[in-house]
């Protein structure tokens, strides 16, 4: 049976799907909780791997090595980097820095959204290890790759995951537009960014 890898950086990314699985069995490596069980009668394995470029990766290989994840699925939230969508929508890694996206995968996120009424697009995802909530910053990754949104997982997972040959979607629900007000209300106020995390987690649950 085929295994898929589930993951998110937060807690808040993956309770909603942890909450959709049934026959669910826990284990740690790494200092990392796996959860394993069934979602939608498929075969499951899902993980919380911390944030940040260094995290993602190391859970990536382990879902792929120790797991036999046969593909990868990330889903949670990210800076809005484009007018063609804004918050609350998704954005697919067509592009991450160097890998595309799983067509067959890309093609079920895109219908999942669609089933669901979210506003998406297929594009490029940046990361890295920092949270952009400055024009300064933003204008400057503009710059350098021009991205559809930014966050600090998704390059990481799309490396490890090609270099095991397993297939891999990103999909991000936007949080916010990566300026001045994203770092006023998600830092400073410490804003809910549930909403958003369950709407990747529910795109997710349903592409499976």
């Amino acid at each position: 049976m085929d295994i898929i890898g589930l993951m998110g950086a937060m807690e808040d990314e993956i309770a909603p799907l942890a909450a959709c699985m049934v026959a669910k069995e826990s284990t740690s490596l790494g200092g990392i909780r796996f959860t394993s069980g069934l979602l939608g009668g498929k075969k499951v394995v899902l993980c919380c791997a911390g944030m940040g470029k260094a995290q993602a990766a190391a859970a990536t290989q382990l879902l792929c090595t120790h797991f036999g994840a046969t593909a990868i699925v990330f889903s949670g939230i990210a800076g809005n980097m484009t007018d063609k969508i804004g918050v609350g929508d998704v954005c697919l890694g067509g592009t991450l820095v160097y890998h595309d996206g799983e067509p067959r995968l890309l093609a079920a996120a895109a219908s999942a959204c669609e089933a669901a009424g979210v506003k998406h697009i297929v594009g490029k995802i940046a990361t890295g290890d920092r949270f952009v909530g400055d024009k300064a910053t933003k204008e400057a990754i503009t710059a350098k790759c021009a991205p559809d949104c930014v966050e600090m997982e998704g390059a990481a997972v799309a490396h490890i995951a090609a270099k095991n040959n397993v297939p891999f979607v990103i999909l991000r629900a936007m949080s916010d537009n990566a300026d001045e007000s994203a770092y006023e209300t998600l830092v400073v106020k410490q804003f809910d960014v549930g909403e958003y995390c369950r709407t990747a987690a529910k795109i997710s649950a349903a592409l499976i």
